[in-house]
């Protein structure tokens, strides 16, 4: 029998979707002892909350799942912008079925059944490729419904149309895209756009900011305001 081998802090994490209990087990039982550190989930919404709490370097995703299934998961983590590597299996093997999960944004794609050593070969070839990429350039577009923000040229779009902002608004935006998710306190947001004198100014300039960008300016869905703390704008 061969040795486990024991992973560290730096052992890249794997995360199988899987609903075949069996396998499942048997995927993570395989790819600890080859140095992983391996978490798994029977569906896709078990997926979602384990991801919520860990950050993993590669996902190994069967298609055939209840409810969701691994093509369209695949899809929806690249429509979110999440670039996390996939590999997916399956017990199709037919072309048209190995483009159509390639399509849909995977990595790599594997037939059932399988060697494990092809497994492990595939994720070690996955990881290495994804090492030796340079760092993607950070987004610098926030989306908001059906409007975008592009914080390098500094424009508010909707849709493909530009929106002239004024200068104070365009100031206010970028500082809150910059920080999107975050909070914000009026104090800072004034200070920083030379308005700490008056702060109401800046309560007027996020009222006229949410009537361009709001489909709702009176329940704001993506400036909003954190009672007692100041603003956070919230992209889809």
């Amino acid at each position: 029998m061969e040795k486990r081998k024991d992973f560290s802090l730096n052992s890249p994490m794997i995360l199988v979707v899987d609903d075949d209990t069996r396998l499942r087990k048997l995927l993570q039982k395989f790819l600890r002892e080859n140095g992983f550190y391996v978490f798994s989930a029977a569906n896709t919404a078990e997926a979602d909350e384990i991801m919520s709490w860990y950050v993993f370097d590669l996902l190994v995703v069967d298609i055939m799942m209840p409810n969701e299934n691994g093509i369209d998961f695949t899809k929806r983590l690249r429509r979110s912008g999440q670039n996390i590597p996939v590999l997916i299996l399956t017990a199709m093997g037919e072309t048209d079925d190995r483009i159509t999960g390639l399509e849909s944004g995977a990595d790599d794609y594997l037939s059932k059944p399988f060697e494990p050593r092809e497994l492990l070969l595939r994720i070690n070839n996955i990881l290495r490729r994804v090492m030796s990429k340079p760092p993607e350039k950070q987004k610098t577009k926030i989306k908001l419904g059906r409007h975008h923000y592009d914080l390098d040229e500094h424009i508010l779009y909707d849709g493909l149309q530009r929106i002239q902002l004024p200068v104070a608004e365009a100031a206010l935006l970028q500082l809150l895209a910059e920080r999107a998710g975050q909070v914000i306190s009026r104090e800072e947001l004034g200070q920083k756009t030379g308005n700490e004198t008056n702060l109401r100014t800046i309560d007027v300039q996020i009222t006229r900011l949410r009537r361009k960008v709001e489909p709702d300016p009176g329940t704001p869905r993506y400036i909003q305001t954190i009672r007692g703390k100041g603003y956070s704008l919230i992209p889809d």
